[in-house]
Formats: C-alpha cells, sequence, structure tokens
C-alpha cells in the first residue's frame, strides 16, 4: 500500500471510547487502544504525514499518541465532538428515539442545553478549510478526532450538510480527502488502513 498523497487530508476517528454503555460528546472518557502490534501498519502507513492536529478529547489525545508517538500533538477545539447538552452521558437506551426525523431536521435538532449537528459545522467549517489548504499546499495532514467530526467534513465537501448523518464511522477508520485548488474530493471513507 503506498503512503497517503501529499495533497490529502486524512481524518481519522479515535479508538474505542471507554463509555461505560453512554454517550459521550464532550464527556471526556478515554480511548480502549489495541495493542501496539495491531495499530502497527496503521502508524506506519502515517508516518509520512507532515503535519498532525488533534481534538482535545482524551480519547483522540490517546489514539494520536498512539499512532503518532515521537510527535507533537497540537490541539484544536474546533474537533471536538457534537455538544449533546443534557444528552450527554444518558445510557444509550435513554437517548431520546429521533428516528421519525428527516436528515434534514436531524442535522438540526439541538438537544436541550447543546449543538445541532448544523451548530458543530458551523464550528467546524473554518478549521477544516484551513486544514485542507494546508493539506494543498504540502500535506499529507492528520486529524484524530471523532465521528460526528468527520461525519461534518464529510457534509461540508459534499455541499449538503444533512448527508454527512448517513455514513458510519467506525473506530480508528480513515476518511481520505483529496483537496485541490478549488476543492475537495473523496478519496475513501471508514478506511480500516493497510492490508486491512
Amino acid at each position: 500500500m503506498t503512503p497517503p498523497d501529499r495533497n490529502e487530508l486524512l481524518l481519522i476517528r479515535h479508538a474505542p471510547a471507554d463509555h461505560g454503555g453512554r454517550l459521550c460528546g464532550r464527556r471526556d472518557v478515554p480511548a480502549i487502544l489495541p495493542e501496539t502490534e495491531a495499530l502497527a501498519p496503521l502508524r506506519d502507513w502515517l508516518a509520512e504525514c507532515r503535519e498532525l492536529v488533534t481534538s482535545p478529547a482524551l480519547r483522540c489525545r490517546q489514539t494520536a499518541r498512539a499512532l503518532f508517538p515521537d510527535r507533537d500533538l497540537p490541539e484544536d477545539p474546533a474537533l471536538w465532538e457534537q455538544d449533546f447538552g443534557a444528552h450527554d452521558g444518558l445510557r444509550f437506551d435513554e437517548i431520546p428515539d429521533l428516528g421519525r426525523l428527516s436528515r434534514a431536521d436531524l442535522a438540526d435538532h439541538r438537544p436541550p442545553g447543546g449543538e445541532s449537528f448544523a451548530d458543530m459545522a458551523a464550528r467546524l467549517r473554518p478549521a477544516f478549510a484551513m486544514l485542507s489548504e494546508r493539506a494543498r499546499q504540502g500535506g499529507p495532514v492528520a486529524v484524530v478526532a471523532h465521528a460526528g467530526t468527520v461525519r461534518a467534513a464529510l457534509g461540508l465537501v459534499l455541499g449538503e450538510l444533512p448527508v454527512g448523518l448517513g455514513f458510519e464511522v467506525a473506530p480508528l477508520s480513515v476518511t481520505r480527502l483529496r483537496c485541490f485548488e478549488g476543492g475537495v474530493s473523496v478519496v475513501a471513507t471508514n478506511w480500516a488502513g493497510p492490508g486491512a
């Protein structure tokens, strides 16, 4: 497997979160990291990344440290997961059922005291534009963040934010975006890394 191209922005979801069966958006929980050997193929594939940035969340910082053991870990608060407000910390079976909402309505739904998916995407937009430009000018650039962050980025790339909600984003998966003058294209989503 060839390394990522120099104009790629690589969005990496953190390792599985030790959430105890509860929703964790802004709730800061640790990652459940696989054995070092299991991460070696992905870590080696990412070795050519010229820049790295991570969400401030503990689970992201731990994942970034495991994948980039000898690198500084600059943080960007714009990369935080969606703030689920009063729903953060609820058991999964306690979360209100929003299954009847259309994707557009779901993107605009704001939990009490939290932010909507659209709010999160608006928060992410300037950072995403900056990171895309840095990848275009001399990447690859790696970002360790959250499923919501990746979905919002995909919605921004596709020009229809609610569409981003239709993507599954597995822990430790990579979403590969090619950045070029005038836009961004999707190379791969939910990619499990080399050898997968």
